[in-house]
């Protein structure tokens, strides 16, 4: 088995696999990279045994052949080198040689048939989706799920395919991120929760990609399909929160202002507030807005006023500034809206410009009772 591959070609595509391979694992062979020679093609797999990832990668080769690489050993190997062809050679004594302009080393690997066999995904629904998209909706969704053990089915994002849209959703409770895409719809209505790690994967590879992405899934897994690569993940199992119910309906109390200046004055006040409870106060009032907070245990305390465009009654209500932070954060637009009802409700972000044509957002976050700062 002997094949030559560019390095940094090869460095590139396992920089992405070797987000799959845990640190530590039980299984000594997930450590390692799966390659499947079968002449020009190499096939280069990871696994967690939850979710595999692979790559089709174009070799100088006439042979075939399978065997298990270490991982870490390869690529600190890789991000050695500078540009240039390296060629890998099985040799009989159970390592395979790797020969640069530089010189010769020696890895020993693994039997392949240790290598867990990716999930086939049996009575498949599918649907296809522009890179780009798939990695906006995780973006936009991935950082309000949880982290909970006791709640899995709310440590990854809710994939909802309707007639009407293509909705995700990601909470933790405190927190909630609606994102839909009106202008995409699917012929056949399906649901599922995708864990968070391949989420992440595919966020990293997908952002700004103009390619397809064929989705196939069933109860159980899910595989994703692009350029060279396929994802393969376990569904988180479980019956997602009925999101739409904690949504308030009436928000009488609406609140526009500069999505920077607000988020600039957050940071800075939230620095003063309780280190337990983050809590901040907003209180508004015709076109003032006062943003406090305070920390009784240690007498600090902050104060900001900013001027705002304000519809509604004189309210004071709370929040969490780390959760507002986040959503700030994760809004594009110069302007956006909190929509308020009572201190007690949700409050909801919207922003007010930069969304392309069928593309929406709802940000919700949970107030924190006031008095106990």
């Amino acid at each position: 088995m002997k094949f030559i591959i560019s390095s940094t070609y090869m460095l590139k595509n396992l920089q992405t696999l070797g987000g799959v391979i845990n640190n530590n694992n039980t299984m000594p062979i997930l450590d390692n990279f799966l390659f499947e020679l079968n002449h020009n093609s190499l096939k280069i797999s990871a696994s967690d045994l939850e979710t595999t990832m692979s790559a089709n990668l174009d070799v100088e080769s006439s042979d075939e052949g399978e065997i298990a690489v270490p991982a870490r050993l390869l690529l600190d190997t890789l991000k050695s080198f500078p540009e240039q062809p390296l060629t890998f050679h099985k040799l009989d004594n159970h390592t395979v040689e790797i020969s640069s302009e530089q010189g010769k080393y020696a890895l020993a690997y693994a039997n392949a048939e240790d290598f867990p066999t990716p999930v086939s995904i049996e009575d498949a629904s599918q649907t296809v989706l522009v890179g780009d998209i798939l990695a906006t909706a995780i973006n936009k969704t991935i950082f309000a799920t949880g982290n909970d053990d006791l709640r899995p089915v709310m440590n990854g994002v809710f994939f909802r395919f309707t007639e009407d849209a293509l909705i995700f959703v990601g909470t933790d409770a405190h927190k909630l991120v609606k994102y839909s895409r009106t202008d995409i719809k699917t012929e056949k209505p399906a649901e599922f929760i995708m864990p968070k790690k391949p989420l992440n994967l595919l966020k990293g590879v997908l952002l700004g990609s103009e390619e397809d992405v064929q989705i196939e899934f069933n109860e159980s897994n899910a595989k994703f399909s692009f350029e060279n690569v396929e994802l393969t993940c376990r569904l988180v199992d479980g019956k997602y929160p009925n999101y739409e119910a904690v949504i308030p309906k009436e928000n009488p109390n609406v609140l526009t202002i500069d999505r920077s200046l607000f988020l600039s004055s957050v940071r800075r006040v939230s620095i003063f507030s309780n280190k337990t409870t983050h809590q901040i106060r907003l209180k508004i009032a015709g076109a003032e807005l006062n943003i406090s907070a305070e920390d009784l245990d240690y007498s600090n305390k902050a104060e900001e006023r900013l001027t705002c465009d304000y519809q509604g009654d004189d309210l004071t209500i709370g929040f969490n500034s780390k959760f507002l932070t986040e959503m700030l954060n994760n809004l594009n637009s110069d302007d956006i809206k909190i929509k308020m009802s009572l201190p007690n409700r949700a409050g909801i972000l919207t922003p007010v410009d930069g969304l392309e044509e069928g593309e929406h957002i709802t940000m919700l976050v949970m107030p924190v009772m006031l008095g106990n700062q």
